[in-house]
């Protein structure tokens, strides 16, 4: 028997007993769509967040206050927190390190925001000017305050587009008067929409950090400083810089954070990395159960046709060739149940991605892994029953009814 030969008699055996040929291929069919979805949608997961944490903006290496220095007064200062003072931020400023494209600092806060009738509990950013381009906010409409206005402590504000139609609807809001808080501003700019991760950073309204130092907090603190760096390579030269400023001027390391963006996306990376190859294992679970299946039918198989095998032997077949026929039938098996798992697995992730928020990421090379695991499965399984086969005593197999 020559390889054609055994490839067309391991076929005709498998369409011989076409139910119990699908029974065998229905464990790998389901361990391979599992396997295709459970990955497709965990790189689907990892691609989303890094892309949407790269939306918020690129190259930023963020300092963030760590222990306390309370004040009396203070509407943004939170329990068991140091902020960092106005005075560090302008010296910080005035350095015009060449690394840094942007430097921003920032306060936030919920607060009442009032038009005429109207009226909301939304988010209130405290800022200065470089806010747009560090955070890749668009402005659709007016501007954005600039250095003069925040020199000045000028009483305007910039509505998120969310903010904008929940006070104004279909009105312009640029040049009208909003009050946040007690306090009257004039509306000069609106941003683009910006939801993100479930979070809707269109419902917030951005003023001039100076402005709200004087007239709505009474304080120079600032809870946030974030530096974009010009490109990826100054990420870490920018952050040692942050570092070895607010190490001089707080006089203790353990009193801020540095966050560096590169390094929470290669965090993000590995954990969803890890997560996916979890739900990987999990899914191969149910492949390794089909190509038990498998071994089990192939065993059945070779009990239901000894007297065939021992004809076959009788004739000449060698035990190679016994051995070869029952691996091809196993691996026919496991292959077509593997390539019937991939599009049921493509089917199902893009099924699972209506009811989340995820969008599947099926790459060639998941599909090819699937189709190379399903035939080793069945390679692997069909060997024991292919050699049991090949190992039976012609007269013996002859003699068996």
């Amino acid at each position: 028997m020559n390889l054609s030969e055994s490839l067309r008699t391991a076929i005709l055996s498998i369409l011989s007993n076409k139910l119990r040929s699908f029974l065998t291929m229905l464990g790998v069919v389901i361990g391979v769509a599992a396997v295709v979805a459970m990955l497709g949608l965990g790189e689907g997961m990892r691609e989303q967040i890094i892309s949407q944490i790269g939306a918020l903006g690129s190259n930023q290496v963020t300092v963030v206050p760590g222990t306390v220095r309370q004040r009396p007064g203070m509407p943004f200062a939170r329990p068991g927190e140091e902020l960092i003072d106005w005075q560090e931020f302008k010296e910080l400023e005035a350095r015009k390190i060449p690394q840094i494209e942007y430097l921003v600092a920032q306060n936030t806060t919920n607060l009442v925001i009032t038009y005429k009738g109207t009226s909301t509990r939304g988010r209130v950013v405290c800022t200065t000017t470089g806010y747009p381009e560090v955070y890749n906010f668009q402005i659709e409409r007016g501007r954005f305050f600039n250095e003069r206005e925040l020199i000045e402590r000028s009483r305007v504000a910039v509505l998120g587009k969310t903010m904008a139609e929940e006070l104004f609807g279909s009105e312009d809001p640029l040049g009208k008067k909003i009050r946040i808080g007690r306090v009257i501003f004039e509306v000069i700019g609106v941003t683009g929409e910006k939801k993100l991760m479930g979070q809707d950073y269109g419902n917030q309204v951005m003023i001039p950090l100076t402005t709200a130092q004087t007239r709505l907090t009474g304080s120079r603190d600032i809870q946030l400083i974030t530096a974009k760096a010009r490109s990826e390579e100054d990420l870490d030269l920018v952050a040692q810089f942050l570092e070895g400023f607010f190490t001089r001027k707080l006089e203790d390391p353990d009193k801020f954070s540095i966050l560096n963006q590169q390094d929470i996306l290669e965090t993000i990376q590995q954990v969803t990395g890890t997560i996916t190859l979890f739900l990987g294992a999990i899914a191969g679970i149910s492949l390794l159960v089909g190509g038990i299946g498998i071994m089990n039918i192939m065993l059945v198989s070779v009990t239901e046709r000894t007297r065939e095998i021992g004809l076959r032997k009788a004739i000449g077949a060698k035990p190679a060739d016994i051995l070869l026929q029952f691996v091809i039938e196993s691996s026919i098996l496991s292959f077509l149940g593997g390539g019937i798992g991939v599009l049921l697995g493509l089917l199902g992730a893009n099924f699972t991605s209506r009811f989340s928020q995820f969008q599947p990421q099926v790459s060639l090379s998941v599909a090819l892994l699937a189709l190379s695991i399903s035939a080793g499965v069945g390679l692997f399984f069909g060997i024991y029953p292919a050699r049991r086969a090949s190992k039976l005593n012609p007269i013996a197999a002859l003699r068996y009814e």
